[in-house]
């Protein structure tokens, strides 16, 4: 069975990015269609993966500031030439979803989220402080992009949502139900630390709406230390209004981003996001996080058992749940067995299920079915592929 993997823009390195290279890891000969790839940017496995970009590769200055080319986005998925393939998995948060399928082709969509600037578009005029000016100009592409989007979502055959809260958002804005499938975290390569130091982390791209600003505010005045690691073009902002006991780190290595992650007292999770792998990864080492009652945090942290809230996106808000926090309420093994329900190994097995079983009820795939039962069971074992 021809199977293809489409994926919003190779450019940035992300979670979407980990569900690609966990869904090539069932699909390894899959090619993977995309509209920019900028190796430099992403982890270096993909470098030996068949990558197929669209005609926007060629644009100059695409690869570091794709957000302005956004209205060519539709066309370049629309004109990707997928009718060789039985089966198509996007990974979308965007556009790949709006790929053209043959008609007898299984199209199955993990979706991150609905468009955030197409549907939320308020929301992302004051979090990217843009003016009335921009506002104007952007209105009539985003009622477009609106209209094709819900128009894309038709071309779906069945939607996988990374938690209950993007599930709701594709029935609001798109008609249609989801099956809700955690994104996959590697919690076999974390571990829990045998002591602590004296510092809290936030580990995230330096961009508005992570509201990273919250937690610089709130550390500053609290005289906490807070390390940050990461970069975005809000960091020099970020830097003017940090006090002394604020230290930004930049970009590291996953291992030296693990070996943060094992030594804080918690991760500081302020911004509201669709799931949010970063508290796992962190419960994962047995250390709790401090994030903001919305979105997919709710999904992930338990109240004091791996973690705390605080209820309103304000730095006085934070600063009261960091007074009340005590070390000693959290057990690390625990910590770490919750974390343990997202690890990849999870994630493949129900994912593949999940296709099997579509295909199971498609008119013209249910007969590789037997086929792929075999497979899965002869498959080698999570040590072959890099994992112990």
């Amino acid at each position: 069975m021809r199977v293809a993997l489409v994926h919003d823009y190779l450019n940035q390195m992300g979670g979407a990015e980990r569900v690609l290279l966990a869904l090539h890891s069932l699909y390894p000969q899959a090619p993977i269609y995309t509209a920019i790839y900028d190796h430099e940017r992403v982890d270096s496995r993909f470098r030996s993966m068949d990558i197929r970009t669209s005609f926007m590769q060629r644009l100059p200055f695409v690869k570091r500031h794709h957000q302005p080319f956004l209205p060519l986005y539709p066309f370049a998925f629309e004109w990707m030439d997928l009718r060789e393939y039985d089966l198509v998995i996007s990974d979308s948060s965007a556009f790949a979803k709006g790929v053209v399928t043959r008609a007898d082709a299984l199209h199955v969509c993990y979706c991150h989220t609905p468009m955030r600037w197409a549907w939320n578009f308020e929301e992302y005029i004051e979090r990217e402080r843009l003016g009335r000016l921009s506002r104007a100009i952007l209105l009539p592409v985003i009622t477009w992009l609106r209209q094709w989007d819900y128009a894309a979502a038709a071309r779906v055959d069945v939607f996988l949502a990374n938690s209950p809260n993007v599930a709701g958002r594709i029935s609001k804005y798109y008609r249609r139900r989801a099956t809700v499938l955690p994104p996959p975290v590697d919690v076999w390569r974390y571990a829990i630390a045998t002591t602590q130091e004296d510092y809290f982390l936030i580990v995230s791209r330096l961009v508005p709406y992570k509201r990273i600003d919250l937690a610089v505010k709130a550390f500053t005045r609290l005289r906490l230390p807070l390390r940050i690691i990461g970069t975005g073009r809000d960091e020099e902002q970020l830097r003017r209004m940090a006090g002394k006991n604020v230290q930004f780190l930049g970009w590291l290595s996953d291992e030296e981003v693990r070996a943060q992650l094992m030594g804080c007292r918690a991760l500081i999770f302020p911004g509201e996001e669709d799931f949010g792998l970063t508290p796992v990864e962190a419960n994962a080492c047995g250390r709790p996080v401090i994030a903001y009652r919305e979105g997919g945090a709710c999904d992930t942290v338990i109240e004091g058992v791996t973690g705390v809230f605080f209820d309103e996106q304000t730095a006085d808000a934070l600063v009261g749940a960091v007074k009340s926090f005590r070390d000693d309420q959290f057990d690390p093994q625990v910590i770490r067995r919750h974390a343990e329900q997202f690890d990849t190994r999870r994630f493949l097995d129900r994912f593949q299920h999940f296709i099997e079983a579509r295909i199971s009820e498609h008119p013209r795939l249910s007969r590789h079915v037997s086929d792929r039962l075999i497979q899965a069971d002869e498959r080698e074992p999570f040590a072959a592929r890099g994992e112990p």
